[in-house]
């Protein structure tokens, strides 16, 4: 294969979607206990709050990894970073579909993220590799495809199967899916060296890189918000009447999710910034709603599919912001962005866990507006460095006329 980029005109796309599988695996691998808590609460003896840690496990294992595993793995090349994360999941998930222990469960789950955080920090820039500047925003979005697509279909499929069949059949489903994309990747994915030790930035100075802290903010006030909600949906739909209907509501997000990433795909390049804003306020304004209308079925389905819609490109937007900010420390920020990612995850599998038994699912909406609020003033005003305005072009914002 070759070690330079691929300067074509065209998109690889079956290099990218191989790319799109993984993080559809990543995807589905982290949210599939969201929709079946009180299934595995009942097969582990245990309540849904603490089912809904297999989630914050998983998200920790990708927060403690992320930065030290893609410094660690710098030097080697690149389709062997991706296969060793593919066979992580196919151990753990493995692990996970027939363990009968609550701690050996959540061991599993801890490591199924810590190969997740390596693939989320290596995604990212492997898809701007393989084209052009000018395709890099679009590369991107076809990369980051797989995370709606879980959404929508593989997470809903993954809750009825596992409420039809047993929930540890979901996760060998997944361990099946793994042995296919090795396949894929070695056929169709091109490899490329790692960073020379002349190329490699220290942790310190990319952090410092303006721009680079308030993307990192954003990212973790946006995703705190989406994560209390869609980590304890079930929960929340309940007062609706929608607790027999949590793989309908998961399908409403997802095919939402998946429409927006094609129209973040169309805007990435030109309105990074003003895509951003708009997918902040709109989740804060649907909170608001949820606020005051938490009960009513029709509310809460439109609220989900807006949700949806201004959920599906974040990754795309986020990550693409990132790595034009960070220019030559674009690895090392990425795995900044899957520590500041998960952390977020984590910490919604935390407090959403204590506001669902302290107070109540009705808390949800207001502290979510709170976050999505502040996360709409750090991006609103990081004008100059991180969502700047004007149009991407050469790995930066160039401001229009």
């Amino acid at each position: 294969m070759t070690d330079t980029p691929l300067e074509h005109s065209r998109l690889p796309l079956g290099a990218l979607l191989a790319l799109a599988m993984t993080g559809f695996i990543c995807i589905v691998t982290e949210t599939l206990p969201a929709g079946l808590l009180p299934e595995i609460g009942q097969g582990l003896g245990i309540s849904p709050s603490l089912a809904g840690q297999m989630v914050t496990v998983y998200a920790l294992g990708s927060l403690l990894a992320a930065i030290p595993l893609t410094i660690a793995t710098q030097g080697w090349r690149r389709r062997n970073v991706l296969l060793l994360t593919i066979f992580g999941f196919l151990v753990f998930n493995s692990i996970t579909a027939w363990s009968s222990n609550y701690l050996l469960t959540l061991i599993a789950r801890f490591f199924a993220g810590v190969s997740a955080g390596l693939a989320w920090s290596l995604l990212a820039g492997y898809a701007r590799r393989m084209v052009a500047v000018p395709l890099q925003g679009r590369a991107m979005a076809v990369a980051m495809v797989g995370a709606p697509v879980a959404l929508s279909l593989g997470v809903p499929l993954g809750t009825w199967l596992g409420s039809l069949m047993g929930w540890r059949t979901a996760f060998a489903l997944m361990s099946f899916l793994t042995l296919g994309l090795v396949v894929w990747v070695l056929a169709k994915v091109p490899d490329y060296p790692g960073q020379s030790g002349s190329q490699r930035m220290p942790l310190g100075k990319v952090l410092f890189t303006p721009g680079v802290r308030p993307v990192l903010a954003v990212v973790m006030a946006w995703m705190l918000a989406h994560n209390i909600l869609y980590t304890y949906v079930a929960p929340f739909v309940t007062p609706a009447g929608l607790a027999g209907e949590v793989d309908v509501v998961l399908l409403v997000f997802g095919v939402a999710a998946l429409l927006s990433i094609w129209i973040t795909g169309r805007l990435v390049d030109r309105h990074l910034r003003n895509a951003v804003l708009a997918s902040l306020a709109g989740f804060a304004v649907v909170s608001l709603i949820f606020g005051c209308f938490a009960r009513s079925a029709i509310v809460i389905y439109a609220g989900i599919f807006i949700w949806g819609l201004t959920f599906g490109g974040a990754a795309t937007l986020l990550q693409t912001a990132l790595a034009d900010t960070a220019a030559e420390g674009a690895d090392v920020a990425l795995s900044m962005n899957v520590v500041a990612w998960n952390g977020a995850i984590a910490a919604a599998g935390l407090l959403g866990g204590v506001l669902l038994d302290q107070v109540g699912v009705e808390s949800f909406p207001w502290v979510l507006l709170v976050l999505l609020l502040l996360g709409l003033w750090i991006a609103f005003c990081a004008r100059v460095h991180g969502f700047p305005h004007g149009h991407r072009q050469g790995g930066a914002a160039v401001v229009g006329h």
